[in-house]
């Protein structure tokens, strides 16, 4: 396995199928590594949340780095701030909105890592 390193900034982002603006920092099909994951960092203006989706057979990992805001998890919310962490199991439907002034910054760990096939975004 190698060592890889990447700068957050110069990463170019792109807007996701669920309306996050999404920098895909390490995914196994990128970095020539196999590793059981993929990391992105997303990030919601003030008053916009995700659309609602599922990963079929993927668990997600929330990090929150700044704002706040509600995670919907199978219907359930959950209140978040920075430096809070949210576990969400596979199939789940899950969305969040940003609830603050402030983007709503977060790291997204995906494993097995993301691919689109296992994402269904609804519309």
């Amino acid at each position: 396995m190698k060592t890889i390193i990447k700068k957050l900034k110069p990463i170019p982002s792109f807007t996701a199928g669920d309306d996050t603006e999404i920098k895909e920092i390490l995914h196994p099909k990128n970095d020539g590594a196999d590793f059981g994951f993929s990391l992105a960092h997303a990030s919601l203006q003030a008053g916009q949340s995700s659309k609602p989706h599922r990963l079929h057979g993927r668990s997600e990992t929330y990090i929150l780095q700044s704002g706040r805001g509600s995670a919907y998890i199978d219907g359930t919310a959950y209140e978040m701030e920075a430096g809070d962490t949210l576990f969400i199991p596979a199939g789940a439907e899950q969305y969040i909105e940003n609830t603050g002034e402030v983007p709503l910054q977060f790291w997204c760990i995906v494993c097995p890592p993301w691919s689109a096939e296992s994402e269904e975004v609804e519309s």
